[in-house]
């Protein structure tokens, strides 16, 4: 596999309530805020520089994954992330309402 192509890891920052990867340089973030038992995504963004590689897929799943575990509900309030779960119904469970 191409490492250029390769899509980075993604690491859970609870401080700043994001989820982080890194790429040539260059940053994406999903950021989210919690509300009781709420996890809200709000933004997803990935440098141009770095799209076409899945860093937003992976970032919306390490997400959903997170919040799973954590026994949270999701409300992807960000666009990227509301189209992601219809793609993904095996994280339906966690929506919430």
């Amino acid at each position: 596999m191409n490492i250029q192509s390769a899509t980075p890891s993604v690491r859970h920052d609870p401080a700043t309530r994001r989820f982080l990867a890194e790429a040539d340089g260059e940053q994406a973030e999903l950021c989210y805020r919690l509300e009781g038992g709420l996890m809200l995504i709000d933004h997803t963004l990935v440098p141009q520089a770095i799209g076409g590689r899945g860093i937003a897929g992976e970032l919306v799943r390490t997400a959903f994954e997170h919040a799973r575990q954590a026994g949270l509900r999701v409300v992807p309030a960000c666009p990227y992330a509301a189209t992601w779960v219809t793609r993904h119904p095996e994280f339906a469970d966690t929506l919430a309402g």
